[in-house]
């Protein structure tokens, strides 16, 4: 989904300071549970609902329903979806109130290219949305086709959360990540349940600050393609895809305002584009990883089912490039039990989903849909 034109590569890059490098594991499966889906970006569920709903960058909704994939789509925005490269239908989020009002939220990429937030409402069938529902949330105007970001989620104090790339190109050309005056480059937060369409939550961190949105909860994000919120510990984790050296995944308190994870100063842990610059007030990743270990990452969740007891509150990410899978703990502000999984091949990994038991899912670019589970994980020790 992330372009994988890279302009250098670093050879033999240290991990993240602070963050140990992953042990080899194994013990980890991927199970089928869906084939033959036009490229899968997303997966999610709704509480008490044995459903899956899996997002087709084409512009539909699927529904994986008593393990068979539904031949009728839930939801088809192709015939206002451009899709292709990083544009498309990027994720669907459901109202924290669905079972009474049959609100969900999408973000996707219309024909002119520019970012859509709309909402839309069930019909009478559960298994169909209505297409004729749209309500219009947010637009937000896109100058290259790359850097959409993508993902819309409710956060655990049901406003919602939309993670905005820097508008493409590369570099980060106009300086989006660090004005506070575009939506771009941005994390935003929403009070959907107030105003038409949304009101600014008033704990946002700019609002009523001449020359700043108040829509932004968070700045200085290059492409933050998939995030997270693990309540039980209240963290928020973006998996921020980098430049041309780093990858990065933040790890911190969800609910911390006004954070700036400095791009286009910094490119992970490090200045971006000289040898000194200013890190001062600025969030420094928990893990990062050189483009000799990958080129694209791609966030999950942070595991609370019941299949993998040994695994619980590991935080599972992946490359889109290299194909490995990745999970850690974060404990006391530190990483620990930082782990890569072998024996498994997931292919180039799109996205991560979690279903109504916290059980996870990966999503691949060719077609398919995997949960995954294990057996009783065994780590390699170093001798």
């Amino acid at each position: 989904m992330r372009s994988l034109v890279l302009l250098f590569l670093s050879l033999s890059l240290p991990p993240a300071r602070g963050a140990p490098a992953p042990t080899p594991a194994t013990g980890l499966t991927l199970e089928r549970v869906a084939i033959g889906l036009s490229d899968p970006l997303y997966v999610t569920a709704l509480p008490d609902d044995s459903r899956l709903f899996v997002v087709e960058q084409s512009g539909r909704i699927r529904i994986v329903k008593a393990g068979r994939l539904l031949p009728a789509p839930f939801l088809d925005l192709t015939d206002r979806v451009r899709s292709g490269g990083e544009q498309g239908l990027l994720s669907v989020a459901f109202h924290p109130r669905y079972a009474a009002n049959g609100f969900l939220y999408v973000n996707y990429t219309d024909r002119r290219g520019d970012t859509q937030v709309v909402r839309f409402t069930v019909s009478r069938d559960p298994d169909r949305a209505d297409p004729a529902s749209a309500k219009l949330i947010l637009t937000v105007e896109q100058p290259f086709s790359n850097h959409n970001g993508g993902l819309v989620m409710f956060g655990p104090d049901s406003m919602l959360y939309v993670g905005m790339g820097d508008g493409g190109s590369g570099g980060d050309p106009y300086g989006n990540g660090q004005n506070r005056a575009t939506l771009l480059g941005k994390m935003l937060r929403l009070d959907v349940d107030r105003g038409d369409p949304y009101a600014l939550p008033r704990d946002n961190p700019f609002v009523g600050r001449a020359g700043m949105r108040g829509e932004i909860w968070a700045y200085g994000l290059r492409n933050p393609w998939r995030f997270c919120f693990d309540p039980p510990a209240g963290t928020l984790y973006i998996a921020d895809v980098g430049q041309n050296l780093w990858e990065e995944i933040d790890v911190v308190k969800a609910d911390r305002a006004g954070l700036d994870y400095g791009w286009n100063v910094m490119e992970g842990d490090h200045c971006y584009r000289s040898r000194d610059c200013d890190r001062s007030g600025r969030v420094a990743p928990l893990v990062e990883y050189g483009h000799d270990d990958g080129c694209s990452v791609t966030g999950g969740f942070v595991y609370r089912g019941r299949r993998m007891p040994d695994l619980v509150g590991h935080y599972f990410y992946a490359d889109y490039c290299h194909g490995w899978i990745r999970s850690f703990k974060f404990e006391n502000g530190i990483v620990t039990d930082h782990r890569e999984w072998r024996g498994i091949a997931a292919g180039q990994v799109t996205s991560f989903g979690q279903d109504a038991s916290g059980e996870l899912y990966v999503c691949a670019s060719d077609g398919t849909v995997h949960r995954l589970g294990s057996a009783r994980p065994h780590v390699s020790r170093a001798r």
